[in-house]
């Protein structure tokens, strides 16, 4: 009788949840169809709910009903998306495994008859498909998407001359190549790399409860056997290259008043050769308060001949600042004496924002050069007393790069805020948006400028430092620009000139029918260079944890304005893909000049953009702490506010299937990608520690002469190395914490010895593990 009560027990609770997720599912399935999308969501979810009738009356047919559908979602899987196994995961996963809860013996002990093969063996069958199907897709899921070809050996380059091996430029030099000839590290050996040591600055929300929001993601110098690296709090240190021992810190005491994101992105080194004692050597460095501050590279004290007892206000000309909306957190290109930096400004609150002036300064003295503000013409003075410069014009927020040889410097910038909206921008605020401009860098004047985006509306700014370097064309070496977008495409221009070095064609986009808005009708493509631009993404492109909430993203991707890229903002909202963190972001690209090699790592996931106009009476999410949190940014200036949101599934998951990130090399030679795969996982911030491969990174490569190429930049708390050759796995490190930051290389005059070392504390908003530690790996023995 005990269990006869337990097995009807079983099945009506069962068949409790078997009916409600048949409802779920049919429910939503008639709304998907009713926006054009798959009718199996409807079918599934019905036969669910015929299946849960029939077990709660005890009838055997309901494991054949249930059986029939578990076959049919194999087949129409495969039918839709093919052998892919992360594809396949949401869609036979859960079925499957309610298929063996329902063959469990409490369940079909009174329902299965002996002589009845069909009810004994149908659904155990299914299920047996069901697991089949995942077991052997899961074998067959490639790391290599782009698998490399035989490479010609590179013969090995020899012990590096540590004067040679340091890290004297955010980019490694200049140029920006991240490209170091130490060669000590090589493929044969990077698996005994062990931990050197490691360093913690104090700066975190654990540490200092006053800050709202932090990201460390420095990319420290190293020279003459000293590391130096600013905190996001603008803290300089400089610490032994050998031990890490902490040899000075200036701390600036910075008033963070308000700002919702503490960054420091690096510090700058300038030495005079004529000079002696005191700040002969010095680092510039910023804070988000608006100074610029020199100290003496020995000691750490502040330099006296430089502004104002060490210190220049940034804030000067601007009007109306708060660290909220305006600041540096890029370190400045130092050419000769000349030290030219730009400056964050805050994305979609206001039109009224602080300039985006990009200013020059001599290192020296902190005395001001020139200006160059993209709003006033190119041959206007600077303003005049009581004047400041344009407000809300174009920004360049992130590094710039330098050729010393032609005098020109190099400015990736970003558009006239709001970003969403173009209704209110003149023609002088969008002729260098979106663009890489090349400034004479004794005068500021423009000497060339090439738009990569027409009227952004998308938030597509160049967030990249250029990088410089020789590229053949028709068997003759020209002075290169390489170009990283957030779109995924990369521009190959002359330095000298502009010029696009491969193809640049304009090709026709989507409009949209906003009014008092204008479209650009064109934007332009890269052709004959690799493009790192995502297939568009496709409703049977979405995905999910579970058939249900890959049933919802298949709902939102057919609710939303949906045209390919560059897609307009719409008031219906709209899918944006790639989303405003982009394809390629501030982590650039690496280039091997011996391997003719450009290091690429790439990730995306789909945003949710839409529009409200102000004055409507239509809710929208709560406001955004910033301007790169989810939520309400109210574009003030405008007739619209903005929402940006990750488009994720109930469950927090990204709507677009794995992988979501990926590392390449490119061959330089033929433009052509030498290899392609996936790097990284979620391990470390999935539920359950799954770790899915090909996780969302935001970061930067190093590569040396060695052949190995050095990566963090994952979700999960690792540095990686890889043979630059080949994109083979050669080791990872385990950090403290997450290492969106670009690491360094370099070798050490004193001990001969080879170190790569990375910032490890985390991004606030991928929520990685937060910290604020400097880690540094070496091979065991020098």
């Amino acid at each position: 009788m005990k269990g006869a009560k337990e097995g009807r027990w079983w099945r009506w609770s069962a068949a409790a949840v078997l009916a409600a997720i048949g409802l779920v599912l049919a429910g939503g399935g008639i709304m998907l169809i009713g926006l054009g999308g798959s009718a199996y969501y409807l079918l599934a979810g019905l036969a669910c709910i015929a299946s849960g009738i029939l077990l709660s009356r005890g009838d055997r047919r309901s494991l054949l009903v249930y059986a029939a559908m578990l076959v049919g979602t194999v087949v129409w899987s495969f039918w839709e998306v093919g052998a892919q196994f992360w594809q396949l995961l949401p869609r036979l996963a859960g079925p499957t495994v309610i298929g063996a809860v329902l063959w469990l013996a409490p369940i079909r002990r009174k329902l299965v008859l002996s002589s009845d093969s069909a009810s004994r063996w149908g659904l155990g069958g299914a299920v047996a498909l069901g697991v089949a199907a995942l077991g052997v897709t899961f074998l067959m899921v490639p790391t290599f998407d782009i698998a490399p070809a035989t490479t010609a050996s590179i013969s090995s380059a020899g012990p590096a001359d540590p004067a040679a091996a340091q890290w004297t430029d955010y980019g490694a030099n200049l140029a920006g190549t991240r490209h170091s000839s130490a060669a000590q590290i090589t493929p044969a050996n990077a698996v005994e790399l062990k931990q050197a040591w490691s360093f913690e600055t104090g700066d975190t929300k654990a540490k200092r409860p006053e800050i709202k929001s932090i990201s460390f993601m420095a990319t420290p110098l190293m020279v003459d056997d000293r590391v130096y690296f600013c905190s996001p709090t603008g803290k300089v240190f400089a610490l032994d290259a050998d031990s890490g021992r902490q040899l000075w810190l200036r701390d600036p005491h910075t008033n963070i008043g308000n700002a919702q994101m503490l960054n420091c992105r690096g510090v700058s080194y300038h030495a005079d050769p004529a000079a002696t004692g005191l700040c002969a050597r010095r680092i510039i460095s910023m804070t988000v308060d608006g100074r610029m501050l020199a100290s003496d590279a020995a000691t750490g004290a502040q330099c006296p001949d430089f502004g104002r007892n060490g210190a220049v206000n940034l804030d000067v000309g601007l009007g109306a600042v708060d660290p909220l909306r305006s600041y540096t957190t890029s370190p400045p290109v130092i050419v000769g004496n000349i030290a030219v930096l730009g400056s964050y400004v805050r994305d979609n609150f206001t039109k009224d924002d602080p300039s985006g002036v990009v200013r020059a300064y001599d290192v020296k003295t902190g005395r001001l050069i020139w200006a160059w503000d993209s709003g006033r013409p190119d041959d206007a003075p600077m303003p005049g007393l009581g004047e400041s410069w344009t407000r809300g014009s174009v920004n360049a927020w992130s590094v710039f790069s330098a050729d010393p040889a032609l005098g020109l410097v190099y400015l990736p910038t970003g558009n006239a805020t709001p970003d969403h909206v173009g209704t209110h921008r003149s023609p002088m605020l969008e002729r260098y948006a979106s663009s890489i401009v090349a400034l004479d860098v004794k005068t500021g004047r423009v000497r060339w400028a090439f738009q990569t985006t027409h009227h952004d509306i998308w938030d597509y700014d160049m967030p990249a430092q250029p990088v410089l370097f020789d590229y053949t064309v028709g068997g003759r070496k020209v002075p290169a620009l390489a170009a990283p977008t957030k779109r995924g495409a990369i521009f190959i221009l002359d330095r000298a000139t502009g010029r696009p070095l491969t193809g640049v064609e304009e090709r026709p986009v989507p409009k949209g029918n906003l009014p008092g808005e204008r479209y650009s009708p064109t934007q332009p493509f890269v052709k004959g260079f690799a493009s790192f631009i995502p297939p568009p993404l496709t409703e049977q492109g979405m995905w999910g944890a579970t058939p249900i909430d890959q049933m919802w993203c298949r709902i939102r991707f057919r609710s939303m304005d949906y045209k390919g890229l560059f897609t307009p903002p719409s008031e219906r909202g709209m899918i944006q893909w790639p989303g405003t963190f982009g394809i390629l972001n501030w982590g650039s690209v690496s280039i091997d000049p011996q391997r003719q090699l450009m290091i690429v790592n790439s990730a995306a996931i789909p945003q949710e953009v839409r529009l409200f106009r102000h004055g409507g009476d239509v809710n929208h999410p709560v406001m955004a702490k910033d301007s790169h949190a989810p939520g309400y940014l109210p574009q003030y200036g405008t007739n619209y506010g903005v929402s940006l949101l990750p488009m994720l599934s109930p469950l927090g998951i990204p709507c677009e299937a794995p992988p979501w990130g990926k590392l390449a090399a490119v061959d330089l030679r033929t433009g052509k990608i030498a290899w392609s795969r996936t790097f990284g996982t979620t391990a470390d911030s999935a539920p359950l520690g799954v770790a899915v491969p090909g996780a969302f990174n935001l970061g930067g490569s190093v590569n040396t002469a060695g052949g190995v190429t050095f990566i963090g930049a994952a979700l999960d708390n690792y540095l990686r190395a890889f043979d630059t050759a080949t994109g083979r796995e050669l080791w990872k490190g385990r950090l403290p914490a997450g290492g969106q930051a670009t690491p360094i290389t370099y070798v050490s005059r004193r001990t001969g010895r080879q170190y790569v070392v990375i910032a490890a504390g985390g991004h606030a908003y991928m929520g990685t593990t937060p910290g604020d530690s400097v880690v540094a790996f070496a091979l065991g023995k020098p």
